[in-house]
């Protein structure tokens, strides 16, 4: 399943082969002729979706990381309590790691070669990202639920490092197993943080 469900299906597969490309080479190994290849295409066929390799790079990350601002919103407007919604987030952040897999692997390790509006553009999604996760921990605290004294930027980064580095070690092969894990390192975080 793609994130680009509401685009055309040949765009869609063509976002898929350039994800997988990127995620098997990285930016700098992988070439417009390779995505080509794994469409069984002519590669002048990529540039009627993308008029560069930095462009179909720009669009990996983007929907990289849109998925994950969309579902935490969603999250934090719930009604849930705060470690809840802090075990929610951490559910939502992980399953991507088996569902779409070379999205947020491109996402992670190669949107530093992003430059200009692109890099804006996804940088300031990710940073929204993590302002949303920041503000769960907060409310928690407000409510009385959360230690008055969590350091809530240090907790977000920790949750995020935490999660992150799953991909390094995930063979991605089991929706279950992802789910545990989830599961396993939101009580590690949640024990932390409560009262």
């Amino acid at each position: 399943m793609s994130k680009v469900d509401n685009k055309p299906k040949r765009f869609t597969e063509v976002l898929d082969a350039a994800a997988e490309v990127f995620a098997e080479k990285g930016y700098h190994g992988a070439s417009t002729t390779d995505i080509a290849d794994k469409l069984e295409i002519k590669q002048a066929g990529i540039y009627y979706y993308f008029k560069s390799k930095d462009s179909a790079l720009a669009e990996v990350c983007r929907l990289g990381v849109q998925g994950y601002v969309e579902r935490l919103i969603v999250i934090s407007q719930a009604d849930l309590s705060a470690d809840r919604k802090i075990r929610e987030a951490i559910r939502e952040h992980m399953q991507p790691f088996h569902d779409l897999p070379n999205y947020v692997q491109v996402f992670q390790y190669e949107r530093r070669y992003l430059a200009g509006e692109s890099r804006a553009e996804v940088n300031k999604l990710a940073s929204k990202y993590e302002g949303e996760l920041c503000r769960l921990f907060e409310a928690g605290v407000a409510a009385g639920d959360f230690r008055q004294d969590l350091d809530c930027k240090l907790a977000t980064l920790a949750l995020l490092g935490m999660c992150n580095s799953v991909t390094v070690w995930y063979d991605g092969k089991s929706k279950k197993q992802i789910q545990r894990i989830a599961d396993h390192f939101a009580d590690f975080i949640i024990d932390g943080i409560l009262r």
